[in-house]
């Protein structure tokens, strides 16, 4: 049971870093375009809505990047559930490209990771000890 016990923590520690660095990683490329020019995967339906231009809204998006990162350091039960939800939407917005399926697909599966992270980093609840029942 140790053993097992011992397993567990080791791949929820190898998810926080994983969900916790990519997106800040990620999240301070907005700002420099290192990796690549993230307003390519913007879906022209979402650039038509904004009020803003497009290297705006990813820095808008880097931002919110870099706090769900810290999040997951932080409390990965609720930071796995919101990078798993920013994956989703990320990868809506990819399919309604019509181009980068791939990577579409590739947050997809990254977003059942997050969600595996949050299901195993849930706080154990207190429980008070039940009393034996006296007939």
């Amino acid at each position: 049971m140790e053993a097992s016990m011992q397993h567990t923590s080791r791949v929820q520690q190898v998810l926080t870093y994983t969900y916790g660095l990519v997106p800040i990683i990620a999240g301070l490329d907005k700002f420099t375009n290192l990796l690549t020019n993230w307003t390519h995967y913007l879906s022209p339906f979402v650039t038509d809505l904004l009020p803003f231009s497009a290297g705006t809204f990813m820095s808008i998006v880097g931002i919110i990047e870099i706090v769900a990162g810290l999040l997951v350091f932080i409390r990965p039960h609720i930071g796995g559930y919101l990078v798993m939800g920013w994956l989703i939407a990320i990868a809506l917005n990819l399919i309604m490209t019509g181009h980068y399926l791939d990577v579409a697909v590739r947050d997809l599966v990254m977003a059942v990771g997050a969600y595996a992270l949050a299901q195993l980093s849930v706080p154990a609840t207190f429980t008070l000890p039940r009393r034996p029942h006296v007939a």
